[in-house]
């Protein structure tokens, strides 16, 4: 039997699942609580991290500790942050990095690693599942950081340095405990906004309806698992 964790950072991220996934046995650790269904030979634990890279790297490490899963699949909202993708597309990270951190502090030191790559199957199977529902899909680097991103000047800066498709809080520090206990980890993001000066009217907007689409994405991946 295998595991998949799913982490998201905000009960409205993971609310369509769990409306889904009924009759989930729960396990509070840590102050988290999982959430475990059986879907068929696969066993699905889902949980809410809370919001940043904190929050996120603790409770991925007490998800890999307490339930050793196959794979950790990171989920939820993100910001667009090239002129090609839009509200409601679904970017799939093959990378993930913070963008408010210097890199050789992580490159040069323990762990000797600032950018944590995806698993290569995972992202296929990604992909195909949003081609089999037809839901516009960019492969690409996701960077995270301590902030919502709602400023034109701070998404320039940021694309300027580093490219990213998309921006979000929490996957870069997700990917980043998966790679130091070697578990496949994949980080899914659906546009809620364009991280710029109108980022949060867009996302108040459009969180709910790029919630539902995630799961769809998320529930679907887990039957080609």
């Amino acid at each position: 039997m295998k595991t998949i964790g799913i982490i998201g950072a905000m009960p409205s991220e993971l609310k369509d699942i769990r409306h889904r996934l009924p009759d989930s046995k729960t396990k509070k650790k840590s102050g988290f609580d999982f959430f475990v269904n059986q879907v068929g030979d696969t066993k699905v634990v889902h949980v809410c991290s809370g919001i940043a890279k904190v929050n996120a790297a603790v409770c991925t490490q007490v998800l890999i500790d307490t339930f050793q899963p196959d794979a950790i699949f990171s989920i939820g909202v993100a910001g667009g942050m090239q002129p090609e993708i839009h509200i409601c597309d679904i970017v799939i990270a093959n990378e993930v990095l913070p963008h408010d951190l210097d890199l050789h502090f992580l490159q040069d030191y323990p762990p000797y690693c600032s950018i944590y790559p995806t698993n290569e199957t995972l992202v296929q199977i990604a992909k195909q599942t949003c081609d089999k529902l037809e839901i516009p899909t960019h492969t690409g680097r996701i960077v995270s950081g301590e902030a919502f991103i709602s400023d034109d000047i701070i998404k320039a800066d940021i694309l300027k340095r580093l490219h990213p498709y998309a921006v979000d809080m929490e996957s870069s520090a997700i990917g980043h405990c998966a790679y130091l206990n070697q578990v496949p980890f994949l980080s899914l993001r659906c546009i809620s906004d364009d991280a710029d000066d109108q980022g949060e009217l867009s996302f108040d907007q459009f969180e709910k309806i790029a919630a539902k689409r995630m799961a769809d994405v998320v529930l679907e991946m887990v039957q080609h698992f």
